[in-house]
């Protein structure tokens, strides 16, 4: 009796070029993940950022005219060490063709309120709130 012994030349497995490729396209791939990852999470402490600066200048313009009286000028302070603010109030005159000041008992301020702050070194954010109010002539 023959036994016949063949041997199976074909190998089974993962070349070494098939293997680098594969780790080519898993680095690629996760540095894009990455990459994805943090610009979200960028955007996401610049959108908390705003948020903070919003609530300071509404907050700063709701006291204007009810905590301080309104009087042109400007006021500027510090909110949590890096939040800098600023008020401007200005006279507001209304157009002459339209209205006829001399009657006019009440007074009109514009208000400004800008907060600014470093984002981290890559320079300064700044966000600006604009809006009138009513005073009487007593207040200027």
């Amino acid at each position: 009796m023959i036994i016949s012994m063949q041997t199976n030349s074909k190998q089974q497995g993962f070349s070494l070029l098939e293997i680098l490729i594969a780790f080519a396209i898993l680095a690629i791939s996760l540095t894009i993940l990455l990459k994805i990852f943090s610009a979200g999470t960028n955007t996401a402490i610049v959108a908390e950022e705003y948020t903070t600066a919003v609530q300071i200048a509404e907050s700063l313009m709701t006291q204007v005219g009810v905590a301080t009286r309104i009087q042109p000028g400007e006021t500027s302070g510090d909110e949590n060490e890096r939040y800098h603010w600023r008020i401007l109030i200005t006279p507001y005159l209304p157009d002459p063709n339209l209205v006829d000041i001399k009657q006019l008992k009440l007074l009109m301020y514009q208000v400004v309120v800008t907060v600014s702050w470093s984002d981290g070194g890559n320079g300064e954010r700044q966000l600006e709130l604009s809006t009138l109010k009513l005073g009487t002539e007593e207040s200027a």
